[in-house]
C-alpha cells in the first residue's frame, strides 16, 4: 500500500507542472509532448532493465492503457475547459474509485471489508468536500450537461484501466511472469499514446472549438521544459510506475481511493507555486480525506 501513497504524491506534483506546462503550450501541445517524452523514455527502461513488451499479460496492459490512459485522460481533457480543475477532478476521483471496486468485484470477484468500504468512503467524501465548486458556477446548460459527461467518461475510463491492469497482473503471475512497475507502464502508455495520437490528429483535422482554445503563446518555451519534464517524470514516468506497482498487490477499490487525495496534496504545493489560497472547506475536507487514508493504511 506504500505504493499507492507514493504515487499520490508524485501525482500531485505532476499536476502543478501539468499545469504551468499547460498555460504556455496549450493542453493538446502540452500533452502530446508529455506523452511523447515518457512514452521514450518508459521504452528505455522496460527494454535495458525491465522486460520491455513481452509476457503474457502485454496485450492486456496495452488495453488498459487505451481505456485508462487514452480515453480517461482526452476526456478529462475535453472536461476541464468548461467544468474547471475542481469540478473535473470531484469527478474523476471520487467516481473512478467505487466504479472500478464495483468492476472488480464483478470480474475478478475481489471483496472489500466494511471497515476498507467506511475508509474509502471518508476518503472520498473529503475529496468532494474539499473541491466542490462554489455557487455561481460559468457552465450552465448544454455546456455543463457535456462537461459532466465527459467528466464521468473519464472516471469510468480510469476506474475500468485500473481493473484490467489488476487483470492484467493476476494473469502475468498465473504464467510465473513477474511483471515490475515501470515495464507495466510502458505497456500502458503505448496503448495511452495509440489513443492520444488518433484523437489529437481528428482534433487539429476537424479544428474543433476545443481545440482551437488550446492554442497558447509559445514565447518562452525555453522556460518551460523543466515543467514538462517535471510533468513527465512525476506523472506517466515514475507516478503510474508506483500506480501499477500498488496495484500489483492491493485492489483497485482501495489503492484508487488513496490517490483519490492527490488534489488535497496540490492544496500546498498551489499556494506555494500559484499564490492559491484554500479555503476552509478546502481544508477541513483535506483533514477528512487524510483521516480516511490513515484509516485504510491501519486496517490493512
Amino acid at each position: 500500500m506504500t505504493e499507492a501513497f507514493v504515487a499520490t504524491g508524485l501525482f500531485a506534483i505532476s499536476i502543478v507542472c501539468a499545469s504551468r506546462s499547460t498555460r504556455a503550450l496549450g493542453g493538446i501541445k502540452a500533452n502530446v509532448i508529455r506523452i511523447s517524452i515518457s512514452t521514450l523514455l518508459l521504452g528505455v527502461w522496460a527494454f535495458t532493465l525491465g522486460g520491455g513488451f513481452d509476457g503474457p499479460a502485454r496485450w492486456l496492459f496495452f488495453v488498459s492503457g487505451c481505456v485508462g490512459y487514452g480515453v480517461g485522460d482526452m476526456a478529462l481533457y475535453l472536461a476541464l475547459p468548461t467544468l474547471g480543475s475542481r469540478l473535473s477532478m470531484v469527478l474523476v476521483h471520487c467516481l473512478a474509485a467505487p466504479f472500478a471496486a464495483l468492476s472488480e468485484w464483478i470480474w475478478l470477484g475481489t471483496r472489500l471489508g466494511g471497515v476498507e468500504l467506511g475508509a474509502a468512503a471518508l476518503i472520498l467524501g473529503g475529496v468532494a468536500v474539499a473541491l466542490a465548486p462554489e455557487k455561481g458556477a460559468p457552465a450552465h446548460g448544454k455546456d455543463l450537461v457535456n462537461g459532466i459527461m465527459l467528466g464521468v467518461l473519464a472516471a469510468v475510463s480510469q476506474g475500468i484501466g485500473a481493473v484490467l491492469s489488476r487483470k492484467a497482473f493476476a494473469l502475468a503471475r498465473a504464467e510465473g511472469w513477474n511483471m515490475d512497475g515501470g515495464t507495466a507502464a510502458f505497456q500502458r502508455i503505448l496503448g495511452g499514446f495509440l489513443i492520444t495520437m488518433v484523437a489529437t490528429w481528428v482534433l487539429t483535422r476537424y479544428q474543433s472549438n476545443w481545440g482551437r482554445a488550446q492554442s497558447r503563446d509559445e514565447k518562452g518555451l525555453d522556460r518551460v521544459w523543466p515543467w514538462v519534464l517535471g510533468n513527465c517524470l512525476a506523472g506517466p514516468i515514475l507516478g503510474v510506475s508506483f500506480f501499477q506497482w500498488a496495484l500489483k498487490s492491493t485492489a483497485s477499490g482501495i489503492v484508487l481511493p488513496i490517490v483519490a487525495t492527490t488534489p488535497i496534496l496540490v492544496i500546498p504545493l498551489a499556494r506555494w507555486l500559484e499564490g492559491d489560497r484554500p479555503s476552509r472547506r478546502s481544508l477541513a475536507g483535506g483533514v477528512v480525506a487524510v483521516v480516511g487514508a490513515v484509516w485504510l493504511a491501519l486496517s490493512r
